[in-house]
């Protein structure tokens, strides 16, 4: 069974009386164990894709199936959970909570998901910001960190859930190509190890090299679907 399914996916936004489609009619299959990478102009609905699979906003109409279940049939709890356990996300803007050291920051993914005590928690999030780089950095907090140690961070904390899907909105935009290199290559890692499906958004290269699988979009519409060996 897929891990994902769209199926004939619209989504319109409202500016006042003027319908801006933002997707058009997607049908798109993505299986576990994916790395895909997607990629197009700005206003392509890059975005906007990551955001429906995601379950942080709603299509207009169409479908969206994770493991074979309608995300349009799930209630707000519902969703809110599936993105707490399943879900693992990466945004350009780091969005790591400010008052919170990095091991704190990675540690609350862990809490927010459950299921784990205090100590299993502390563990394994020392165990990845080691993985990561930043061993010796645990007890920082984000304004103490450069922009490369904040998105380490950032990918700690969605991978330390071990989810089924993890969405990276422009990974490496902040990041210089030594760093990008590294972050991409734990991210590989843990594909390849724990069969993690990972879907970027991306305008850069290096990204779209390290990806099996390219995803072209233009005007809300896949234009291009390449697969690598």
């Amino acid at each position: 069974m897929p891990l994902l399914q769209l199926e004939d996916v619209e989504k319109i936004y409202k500016q006042g009386e003027i319908e801006v489609p933002a997707l058009r009619g997607m049908d798109l299959t993505i299986s576990q164990g994916e790395f895909t990478s997607v990629f197009g102009p700005s206003g392509s609905g890059k975005t906007t894709l990551l955001n429906l699979i995601g379950a942080l906003d709603k299509a207009t109409s169409g479908t969206i199936r994770f493991n074979g279940d309608g995300l349009g049939d799930f209630s707000r709890d519902d969703l809110a959970m599936l993105r707490r356990k399943e879900i693992g996300f990466i945004f350009q803007s780091y969005n790591l909570i400010p008052v919170l050291t990095a091991q704190e920051n990675v540690e609350f993914a862990l809490r927010i998901a459950g299921g784990e005590n205090k100590k299993n928690s502390c563990e394994k999030a020392r165990s990845l910001l080691r993985d990561v780089g930043l061993a010796g950095m645990e007890d920082r907090r984000p304004n103490e960190l450069s922009g490369g140690q904040k998105q380490r961070v950032a990918v700690a904390r969605a991978l330390v859930k071990e989810p089924s899907l993890v969405l990276a909105d422009e990974p490496t935009a902040n990041l210089d190509s030594n760093t990008s290199k590294e972050v991409l290559g734990i991210m590989l890692d843990m594909n390849e190890d724990l069969d993690t499906t990972f879907v970027f958004s991306t305008h850069d290269p290096m990204v779209m090299d390290y990806a099996r699988r390219l995803l072209e979009l233009k005007d809300g519409q896949i234009t291009q679907d390449e697969r690598r060996d």
